[in-house]
């Protein structure tokens, strides 16, 4: 079996074969893809013939590749286009209108030829499959069309081509519809845009903007490309790219993209990416693309509906065997399992996908859907996470002969050179105090990681960590001994002040908690979540500290970037499913590690790239709405089923009986189909939401 690369763009690729397979090839092949490393999702088309693959980087497709073929795959060139199922319209209602009113009035031959031309499609799929060695729905469907066609009975043949046609259509139909619905949350329709060109404002399509163009968007306006602002100042609302409500100033130099809105101002941009290119149709894409992260579940639906097939042949010879009528027979090849599950599943799946996007959670495949159902291990890192990963100042405790105050401003007056967050921290506290520091000292000496020094009023001033002041320096704090033994305690990062070799006073810094962080661990555990862990580089007693604030009872501190994936895997390996919630750089192995990575909005661009879901609106309470969700949509799939398979087996016992004929078959099974296919495409959430 050959395999050609036909399509690829970077973390996506198609291959066909010309050479048709089997469910079970397909199955074994998805299998042994899927086990890949960086291989992020694959489905294999058995009708077409087709992989698709996605991957994280280029070696996972050369992997593939060699898995596929034992080479490298080279790219096909180009074939004529062929109709998408996304360019196909809805479903047409007028063959029914032929078949109730036309029919009856057609000659014989005429409704002969028409039932032979409505049936050799299925029929052709039917000796596909058979050829192939497969018993799956195209056998069964193909051995019921051909029984009524030997029979002689071509008003059932018409209704049966009709009924099967439409049901394939509805299917199309509904997915590609689901699909767009997903899309079109963050997709960007612009047909026509002002630009300048040659001195000259004007109004032109889309399509013909060029990247020389300077593009203008003035007021209420969203930006239709990603580019670089040339002219002009504008307040930008960034929410669409961000999650961010409140609008940021954009001036010359500064970078734009595709579906923010100018709130205030104006601006002329000159494109970096146009149309397909920019980052808003790229987060399109990949939500188109994530639908093809099968879930197992569905995989494991689908084949059990597909096992049942040989079955549904034997029982229907048995009935032949035992009453020689074919129309029972052909009542029970009419009745398949499969078709709603291969319809009702998927829709479930982008439903909740779409839905996650409303309440601003991305999911971003089926897989993950399913693994947040079974979560009962919540692993979070500290700063950032449950953290706001923005110091302040907590308490100011002044050594004898000095005031708070005084430590404060004097600590300010030496931090307000350096731009690092502690920095910022202690001079937003002076502020804060309106406390106005006059620039007294000489050129300030900062030593990395430890500390500063400086001369002031001729006298020399340090500022830093206790290590840099007592060990380094021979500062003796142990005068203060009582307070910091309290501090650290409380969990408090301590900065100290010395002054002329005495120290001065001790500035408390903390990280506050995010105001949800503690509702969300109680929320957490009410929903059955037995293991909720906390990772900190911090002390033991800082870690303490903020655990017992958060009600954590497990945490695990002084963790080095590497050991996080470390604790991740031992905690599967115990056999919990565990989720991993980071948003640095540093977690994007923890991440990748866990069943579901999950990151925030505005972690480190790495994290969000290796998350498998991320929360959009930047607060943690969206981590509930995430395990709901997945929850919500699983429950609505397994439901799905047993309906599926309680119904089909009723009318599968209906046929058997000579109760229902095989036209009675065809409609009950297609509103089975119809019916679980509207309920998988309700809100998974519960009410309220």
């Amino acid at each position: 079996m050959n395999f050609v690369l036909i399509h690829r763009i970077p973390g996506r690729a198609r291959l066909r074969s010309e050479q048709r397979f089997g469910l079970r090839t397909a199955t074994a092949l998805a299998d042994a893809l899927d086990a890949l490393e960086g291989v992020e999702g694959v489905r294999v088309n058995p009708r077409t013939g087709s992989v698709l693959l996605l991957y994280r980087e280029e070696t996972a497709l050369e992997r593939a590749c060699l898995l596929l073929n034992g080479a490298r795959c080279e790219v096909e060139k180009p074939r004529a286009p062929v109709p998408s199922e996304r360019e196909q319209g809805r479903p047409s209602l007028f063959p029914f209108f032929r078949y109730l009113f036309l029919r009856p009035i057609l000659p014989l031959a005429v409704n002969m030829v028409t039932a032979f031309s409505g049936a050799l499609p299925f029929l052709r799929r039917c000796a596909s499959s058979l050829s192939h060695g497969r018993l799956d729905v195209d056998a069964l469907d193909g051995a019921a069309i051909a029984v009524s066609l030997l029979r002689g009975d071509f008003r059932t043949v018409g209704l049966l081509t009709l009924l099967l046609g439409f049901g394939d259509a509805l299917e199309r139909y509904t997915q590609k519809k689901s699909l767009e619905n997903l899309a079109s949350h963050l997709a960007l329709q612009v047909d026509k845009v002002w630009v300048r060109r040659d001195g000259e404002e004007m109004l032109i399509p889309f399509a013909e903007l060029r990247e020389t163009d300077l593009v203008a968007v003035r007021a209420g306006s969203a930006v239709p490309v990603d580019g670089v602002v040339a002219e002009g100042t504008a307040q930008v609302n960034e929410s669409s790219m961000t999650g961010e409500p409140m609008g940021v100033m954009r001036a010359e130099g500064a970078s734009v993209y595709a579906g923010t809105v100018v709130e205030a101002g104006e601006i002329y941009v000159r494109p970096t990416s146009i149309g397909k290119d920019t980052r808003m149709q790229q987060i399109v894409r990949f939500i188109e693309n994530s639908e093809q992260m099968k879930a197992g579940v569905q995989g494991r639906f689908e084949t059990l509906a597909d096992r049942a097939v040989p079955f549904t042949f034997g029982l229907a010879a048995l009935v032949w065997l035992f009453t020689r009528n074919p129309t029972r027979a052909a009542s029970v090849l009419l009745v398949d399992y499969s078709c709603a599950l291969r319809l009702a599943t998927p829709l479930a799946i982008l439903a909740a996908m779409n839905e996650g996007v409303k309440h601003k959670v991305m999911v971003k495949g089926g897989r993950y859907l399913e693994a947040l159902s079974t979560v009962d291990t919540v692993v979070f890192d500290k700063t950032g996470t449950l953290t706001q990963s923005r110091p302040e100042v907590a308490r100011v405790i002044p050594a004898e002969g000095y005031d708070e105050d005084e430590v404060l401003r004097l600590s300010a007056c030496l931090e307000e050179h350096f731009p690092h967050p502690v920095a910022r921290a202690v001079v937003h506290g002076a502020e804060r105090r309106n406390l106005r520091h006059a620039e007294e000292h000489t050129e300030v000496e900062y030593v990395v990681a430890h500390g500063i020094a400086s001369l002031w009023r001729g006298k020399r001033v340090l500022l830093g960590s206790r290590h840099y002041i007592s060990q380094d320096e021979k500062v003796d704090v142990s005068s203060m001994e009582e307070h910091i033994a309290a501090l650290s305690r409380e969990g408090y990062s301590l900065l100290y002040l010395a002054v002329d070799g005495r120290i001065a006073g001790i500035i408390a810094m903390e990280d506050p908690l995010r105001p949800e962080s503690p509702a969300l661990v109680r929320q957490l555990r009410d929903m059955g979540v037995s293991h909720v862990l906390m990772l900190t580089g911090d002390d033991v007693r800082t870690a303490s500290a903020v655990a017992a604030r958060l009600g954590i009872t497990e945490y695990r501190a002084q963790v080095l970037p590497e050991d996080k994936a470390r604790v991740v895997r031992e905690l599967k390996e115990s056999g919990r499913t565990v989720l991993m919630l980071g948003d640095g750089i540093n977690d994007s192995p923890a991440l990748s590690t866990a069943d579901v990575g999950v990151t925030l909005r505005d972690g480190a661009d790495l994290a969000r790239e290796v998350a498998d879901v991320v929360l959009m609106g930047g607060s943690l309470k969206e981590l509930v709405t995430a395990l709901e969700l997945g929850r919500g949509a699983m429950e609505r799939i397994h439901f799905n089923f047993m309906l599926t398979m309680a119904l089909n087996s009723a009318f599968l016992f209906g046929g058997l009986a000579g109760v229902l004929q095989p036209g009675v078959s065809a409609v009950l099974h297609n509103l089975t189909t119809l019916g679980v296919s509207l309920n998988a495409m309700r809100p998974a959430l519960p009410r309220g939401k």
